[in-house]
């Protein structure tokens, strides 16, 4: 019944064990508040259930494009930015030209290539997570009509060098994931606004709304009308549309602070991992941390045995024994600090 294609298919990893403490998802740690949530009742209020959400989510687009300082018309409102990926691997070049794709990165790039038969022709990272010169090189005479560049990437935490992304858009079209942007503030949305080779993802989901799924892609106009044939009509809830609006309008004040006190504790809790001998932590431009210890299954494990889920991430390309972690609220971080200082590392 399916094809040879999809039964090759790998399935996308979450981690989904139950645990009091969630460091796994590069999720904000702060909920909304219950004051905020009140608020919202009086919007789900307005809400028509019985009809249709504005297929272009119109009002949602005039808040992005105030947030994003772009124009709504360069904005197409997504179901989180995997449906975005989806309709980039579907509209650019033919389905049998290939698609550049760092690794290890985001792994949705490769499972949506996949699904759609896209060869993927991978750039190796160097020991500093860098695109190898000569892996870079190799990807590009293959000629690709396509690349998906995660900036910061996902999961090492870092910034790729701007020589190599320039390098990249001479040769093909060029997609920056900037779900980590507000951890960093490195951006190339003024670019991807007059540059037809050139386009911008962006998401919601990281710095507190991730259960709307809300994505934006963000280009040029001209490239938003075509890509915009492809949208399924309906795509974004009208209770995500209205919730996000509502959020992004009146309390993105609120966020921004969540987000200064992620980027302290990022620091605090980069100095107190780098203390605890048996652990090298790595840069981060993110919300999460990637770190290296000596047997990441049995670190895993125990930390969940005290309640704390993180990510194992020995099984992507060069990261053995490498566990992700997200940077959580000062008590969860100190949690975290306490368990693994007790665990024979």
């Amino acid at each position: 019944m399916f094809s040879r294609r999809i039964k090759l298919l790998k399935a996308y990893k979450t981690e989904t064990t139950p645990c009091t403490i969630k460091l796994s998802s590069n999720e904000n740690p702060f909920d909304l508040e219950e004051s905020i949530k009140l608020e919202l009742l009086e919007v789900l209020k307005k809400i028509e259930f019985n009809r249709y959400p504005d297929p272009h989510a119109t009002k949602l687009r005039q808040t992005l494009a105030k947030l994003y300082d772009v124009e709504p018309d360069n904005i197409m409102v997504c179901n989180g930015s995997d449906e975005a990926i989806q309709y980039l691997m579907l509209a650019i070049g033919e389905l049998e030209e290939g698609v550049l794709i760092p690794k290890p990165t985001f792994p949705m790039y490769e499972v949506i290539a996949n699904a759609l038969g896209r060869p993927i022709y991978e750039v190796t990272l160097d020991k500093h997570f860098q695109m190898e010169k000569e892996s870079l090189e190799k990807a590009i005479s293959l000629k690709p009509s396509l690349a998906f560049i995660s900036n910061p990437n996902n999961p090492t935490g870092n910034l790729f060098s701007d020589n190599d992304i320039s390098f990249i858009r001479k040769h093909t079209f060029c997609v920056i994931d900037e779900a980590y942007y507000d951890f960093c503030g490195k951006t190339y949305i003024k670019d991807a606004i007059k540059d037809d080779s050139i386009a911008v993802m962006r998401t919601l989901s990281k710095i507190g709304l991730a259960s709307l799924r809300v994505g934006a892609l963000i280009g040029t106009k001209e490239f938003i009308k075509e890509i915009s044939k492809l949208k399924m009509p309906f795509n974004v809830s009208a209770t995500s549309q209205a919730i996000a609006d509502y959020i992004v309008s009146n309390h993105v004040d609120k966020i921004k602070s969540q987000i200064q006190t992620i980027i302290e504790e990022r620091q605090r809790l980069k100095e107190e991992l780098s203390k605890i001998e048996g652990i090298k932590v790595y840069d981060s431009c993110a919300n999460f941390f990637l770190i290296k210890v000596k047997n990441a299954d049995f670190v895993h494990k125990s930390l969940i045995q005290k309640g704390i889920l993180t990510r194992n991430i020995s099984y992507l390309p060069n990261l053995e024994n490498h566990i992700r972690i997200s940077i959580g609220k000062k008590e969860e971080n100190d949690a975290l600090i306490s368990a693994l200082k007790e665990i024979s590392l």
